[in-house]
């Protein structure tokens, strides 16, 4: 994987980082508690959530957590996510809120959740730069743009001299892909972090749903999930995994993880859950770093 620094903390980001998704709405604080607590034990440097995670429940288990637990200055980072409108009064409104659910001063990264054509406009990104330059927040990031979306942002910050978004968070599985050759040829080319989501498909690639949702999984809590996955290419790409998982012995979901947390450009990969054995799985991919079996990944059955 590619380290970047991104200024926010003085370690490189951690290959593996904490999404904040399942709080407040699959688990509850103690249990997320739990599972951010074995995430630093294990060495993570950065905690993702995001204002429309359970409107609100997530940031506000997050800050709990921070004032409970008090980590070392520069030992965490944590990334919230804003959503449109991106007008400046909006922006300045929404980051408000987000740092007092936090409890923070400063938002270490503050992402554009989704593409938005306000996002482009002089007055949002001077916004972005005034929040910057006022210290409340470290840096900037988008989330599920796209190669073309993200240049257009990055070469008006330059031209107006303004300060640039230093990550993009993208969804990235080997089912469903927003992380393309030209999203990693740019986001090198400028220095922008790859931090990819979804390694595991919200459960799709465990194979458990096969047979049907099973009741109170991802795909049941939010049924938007099943639009993306439930279609042909997906489920080709479901099968093949199956089929390889077969022949080397190795489960789905250590493949699917392994072939995520190793992909080219990628500086870090968002993992969630609701048990601490969530993440030493992911972690446990790491360890199974084989090009060729992923090239076995991604080949057709047929070739």
């Amino acid at each position: 994987m590619t380290r970047f620094c991104l200024d926010l903390t003085l370690a490189p980001l951690s290959p593996l980082c904490l999404g904040g998704s399942t709080f407040g709405r699959e688990i509850d604080q103690a249990a997320a508690f739990a599972l951010m607590d074995h995430a630093v034990a294990r060495g993570i440097t950065l905690f993702d959530t995001a204002a429309t995670y359970t409107a609100g429940a997530s940031e506000k288990i997050v800050g709990a957590w921070l004032a409970s637990r008090r980590p070392a200055v520069g030992s965490l980072s944590v990334a919230t996510k804003i959503s449109p409108p991106f007008t400046p009064d909006a922006i300045d409104a929404a980051v408000a809120a987000s740092a007092a659910r936090l409890g923070v001063a400063t938002i270490d990264l503050l992402y554009l959740h989704k593409w938005d054509v306000a996002a482009e406009s002089p007055a949002a990104l001077v916004e972005l730069d005034r929040l910057v330059r006022s210290g409340r927040v470290r840096a900037l990031g988008v989330s599920n743009f796209t190669a073309a979306q993200l240049q257009t942002v990055l070469r008006l910050q330059r031209q107006q001299g303004l300060a640039t978004f230093r990550a993009l968070q993208n969804f990235n599985n080997l089912a469903v892909s927003d992380v393309d050759p030209k999203v990693r040829e740019l986001c090198a080319a400028g220095e922008v972090a790859i931090i990819t989501y979804g390694p595991l498909g919200a459960g799709f690639l465990t194979g458990k749903h096969r047979g049907g949702v099973q009741p109170g999984s991802r795909f049941d809590v939010a049924p938007g999930h099943q639009t993306i996955y439930f279609k042909p290419g997906p489920e080709t790409r479901l099968a093949r995994l199956a089929a390889v998982a077969a022949q080397t012995g190795h489960p789905m979901a250590h493949l699917a993880l392994a072939w995520a947390v190793h992909r080219p450009g990628v500086t870090s990969v968002l993992v969630g859950g609701r048990i601490p054995a969530h993440l030493d799985q992911a972690f446990a991919a790491l360890a199974l770093d084989e090009p060729a079996l992923f090239t076995e990944l991604e080949t057709p059955e047929s070739a």
